[in-house]
């Protein structure tokens, strides 16, 4: 589904379902030159429940035009201009990674808007390593390839890796500019502090970008969310896509 969004067309895909706004919505965000792909299986799933599915492409990701937002607060306007876009009122917000500031900062913005917050493979602060940095700004092969690596456990197969390594690789340009969002974002404290609505966690064990441990101070400041680990690197929705499915469902809510 195309929506015109601050002026841009840009994309959402909804499950295979038709999206109506009248149903329960469930909006998932994907992480650093990524795309809506990244959460095929789980917004199927929720699509096929009954929910009014919206998995966006970020601003210049993939299928959405424009250039790619700098900054996670631009992200989360984006996001919030969307929903109005879409006509919906509330909605739940799942995010991974970067994916996951977005989904915090649009529930510090705008709280009445958001019924849940799921944060998968997060942290705050979210800091880069200066090395993963400097090299997506000048050889962005090599950083994808660092990414790769780091971003699953040793029981992901080659074909899991081999389907991330070629998803960023079909976007270039995209992925300093994610990451140094990510690594500038500085309003998680406050944000955290601020949530009220149902909060999970979703971690897991084997994350060498968010290792688990880096995420307690997030848990700290959100006292009510619930933290669940899962036997997967940090892309889990590809390593263990029914167990991430399996959390979501019980956190939201099947229908």
């Amino acid at each position: 589904m195309l929506l015109t969004v601050q002026g841009i067309p840009s994309y959402c895909y909804t499950g295979g379902a038709h999206f109506d706004p009248a149903r329960p919505a469930v909006v998932f965000i994907h992480g650093a030159q990524n795309d809506h792909s990244v959460w095929t299986a789980q917004a199927r799933y929720f699509a096929h429940l009954g929910y009014g599915v919206l998995a966006v492409d970020l601003p210049g990701h993939m299928r959405s035009q424009g250039a790619p937002k700098t900054s996670v607060a631009d992200m989360a306007d984006w996001l919030l201009a969307l929903l109005d876009a879409a006509n919906v009122r509330q909605a739940a917000l799942i995010g991974h990674s970067m994916g996951s500031l977005i989904a915090l900062e649009t529930v510090f913005k705008a709280p009445q808007r958001v019924t849940h917050l799921a944060m998968v493979g997060s942290t705050y602060p979210m800091k880069v390593a200066d090395a993963l940095l400097t090299t997506a700004r000048d050889n962005e092969l090599a950083a994808i390839d660092m990414v790769t690596a780091w971003s699953h456990s040793p029981l992901a197969s080659h074909t899991v890796r081999n389907t991330a390594r070629r998803l960023m690789q079909r976007m270039p340009g995209r992925l300093h500019t994610d990451l140094a969002a990510c690594n500038s974002y500085a309003n998680g404290e406050l944000a955290a502090a601020s949530v009220r609505c149902p909060t999970m966690l979703l971690c897991g064990a084997s994350d060498a970008m968010t290792p688990p441990k880096s995420a307690k101070a997030l848990a700290a400041a959100i006292p009510h969310a619930q933290t669940v680990t899962l036997d997967s690197g940090h892309s889990l929705m590809s390593e263990q896509p029914q167990a991430v499915l399996a959390a979501l469902l019980e956190f939201i809510g099947s229908r």
